[in-house]
């Protein structure tokens, strides 16, 4: 309880701060004009998602003293979908109806993920990308292999990131 009362209070600033990292990265033209991931609001969503899940994951190899942050950064995420949903024109009734179905596909991704890495070959994750990142799209193979062997690079990248500057809101990602 005393814990409680002496762990040092959450920057939403901060959490901001690297929340629109992930965003600009997400965002990044060649995504979508070199490999295929459509450039619809479902592909931006779910390129939103894949980086959330590199950077989320690496907070959560932090242990219990980064788990606070990392709730905070999901809940502005998804404070930010409602957010522009709304900005969207999205009737007030339906919008939480629909952040909660995001969150739902969010979950889904991150355990399609999570099991894609843990599989023995790539084909794991490549088809976890090909049923999620591109959706409906019949993407060129190469295209698929290459988000793949993107996401092991960053989360290389990311294993041997300083937690420390992920809770100042810094962080670099790899090409």
């Amino acid at each position: 309880m005393l814990n409680r009362l002496f762990r040092k209070k959450i920057s939403e600033r901060t959490v901001a701060k690297l929340y629109g990292a992930i965003v600009e990265q997400a965002r990044q033209p060649a995504f979508f004009s070199d490999l295929g991931v459509p450039d619809t609001l479902e592909g931006r969503f779910e390129m939103m998602a894949l980086h959330a899940w590199l950077v989320m994951r690496r907070l959560a190899m932090g242990g219990p003293a980064v788990a606070d942050f990392n709730q905070a950064l999901f809940n502005f995420m998804f404070a930010d979908l409602d957010f522009n949903l709304r900005e969207l024109g999205a009737s007030d009734m339906k919008v939480g109806e629909r952040v909660k179905e995001l969150a739902s596909h969010y979950y889904g991704r991150v355990q399609a993920y999570d099991t894609g890495l843990a599989g023995t070959d790539a084909a794991t994750l490549e088809a976890a990308l090909d049923r999620n990142l591109y959706g409906s799209t019949l993407p060129e193979p190469e295209h698929v292999a290459a988000m793949a062997a993107y996401a092991r690079r960053q989360l290389a990248h990311l294993e041997a990131f300083p937690i420390e500057r992920l809770l100042a809101g810094e962080i670099t990602f790899i090409s």
